[in-house]
């Protein structure tokens, strides 16, 4: 069970690979398991609700099972395990992979709980390079940690100082990950753009997996707009022999100048319409979308009406819209709190513009003949991604899994576009 970010999905896949080359076997989604782990996130209380509510779920829904809890919720030191009844492992994220090591043994009267300090200096990813067949898009983890601190996130604490993953070992693993099967890779981690080992810079490690064979395809999940070269970002997603595809997250987090500053983020608002603006003159056909945060401390109806409109008239097509939610530890809980309900209004209504302004986005790309990447199958239809992030579904007889696609765009359905796939692409 996994909850939260990218990086937790990579660092769960890795978490597999290992149990299964242990001899472990994934468990059908109706069977009784005998293992259960829960690879938590702590950033918002929110999510930390979530995860304590999937983790008593998941104790009565595999009773006797041998139940280990890893990653940022023990590592922040938010919540008191030490008398969780059923609970028989909790881990920190320094120690997430050392988890073969402890299961097996026979459950436990109390919670074994291993929280380590976190390292600062540059690691490695203890990858399974003869793991099964993978065929799917992959995420690979390779950054760790932030040291932007900004007021309402508890990140640092559950992740640490910034660091990077040693060149050649992220190229071990994305090679690895080519042969399994994997044709797209999205680039995780926390702050991925301050990415540098050994005088490699993150366009650097870019470059180098675009050169493995098999990897047609290379995503960044997301990334600071002042922490990375954007010519050099654009160049490369201008270019159709790269395989950086045209497509940016920007997480802005708010439009409004006085919340931005309160939030003590490192750009401006500026600044990060201003990026967005120059890569969508720059790569024709980008993908562009940003996180807001809403409802944060000091965020009056009128700036959050002013952060509306900033979107609104940005070259962002869509924004994943987030309640703020207290975090006890960070320095916005001890600002005055926007009222919870407020939160909730402003959420849907900014959820509501986003889903008008993607909607837009996607009618406008009708007709088009694009490049999809098929993913597994639906019942009734072939899920896949077009390289700036539209979703698109297609009816068709033939197996597409994880293959690449000349689809005519033909109609809205939902929040994605029905295609009619004109050919497969060898």
């Amino acid at each position: 069970m996994t909850h939260g970010c990218r990086l937790n999905q990579a660092e769960s896949g890795v978490l597999r690979d290992l149990l299964e080359q242990d001899g472990f076997v994934l468990a059908a989604k109706d069977e009784v398991a005998d293992l259960v782990v829960v690879n938590t996130c702590c950033v918002t209380g929110l999510a930390q609700a979530k995860c304590r509510q999937s983790i008593r779920q998941q104790i009565t829904r595999n009773p006797g099972a041998f139940v280990a809890v890893v990653g940022c919720l023990p590592q922040a030191k938010v919540m008191d395990f030490s008398d969780w009844q059923g609970v028989d492992l909790v881990l920190g994220n320094d120690c997430k992979f050392d988890l073969p090591h402890y299961v097996g043994q026979g459950k436990n009267p109390a919670p074994v709980i291993v929280r380590e300090r976190l390292k600062r200096e540059d690691f490695t990813v203890p990858f399974v390079a003869d793991a099964p067949a993978f065929e799917q898009r992959a995420p690979i983890k390779i950054q760790e940690g932030c040291d932007f601190a900004c007021a309402y996130c508890i990140v640092p604490k559950a992740r640490g100082a910034a660091r990077s993953r040693e060149f050649a070992d992220a190229l071990a693993e994305a090679r690895s990950l080519a042969a399994r099967g994997v044709r797209e890779l999205v680039l995780t981690g926390v702050n991925i753009g301050r990415y540098v080992h050994d005088g490699k810079t993150f366009l650097d490690l870019v470059d180098a997996i675009a050169e493995i064979k098999g990897i047609d395809r290379i995503r960044i999940s997301s990334i600071e707009p002042t922490t990375v070269d954007g010519a050099g970002l654009f160049a490369r997603m201008r270019d159709e022999a790269h395989a950086l595809l045209p497509y940016l997250h920007l997480p802005v987090q708010s439009m409004s100048p006085v919340v931005l500053e309160k939030m003590r983020r490192r750009h401006t608002v500026d600044q990060v319409l201003e990026f967005a603006d120059e890569a969508a003159r720059e790569v024709p056909g980008i993908g562009l979308g940003t996180d807001i945060l809403v409802g944060h401390p000091y965020e009056t109806p009128a700036e959050f009406e002013h952060s509306c409109e900033n979107f609104l008239a940005s070259a962002f097509q869509y924004a994943h819209v987030f309640s703020y939610s207290e975090r006890p530890g960070t320095l916005s809980a001890k600002m005055p709190q926007v009222d919870v309900a407020q939160r909730h209004r402003r959420s849907e209504i900014l959820r509501t513009l986003s889903a008008q302004k993607h909607r837009a986005w996607a009618k406008a790309q009708l007709g088009q003949t694009v490049k999809v990447l098929f993913e597994n199958p639906r019942p009734d239809y072939w899920p896949g991604l077009t390289a700036s992030f539209l979703r698109v579904i297609a009816k068709d007889k033939r197996n597409l899994r994880n293959q690449l696609a000349r689809v005519k765009l033909l109609h809205l359905h939902g929040d994605a576009v029905e295609g009619e796939v004109l050919g497969i692409i060898q």
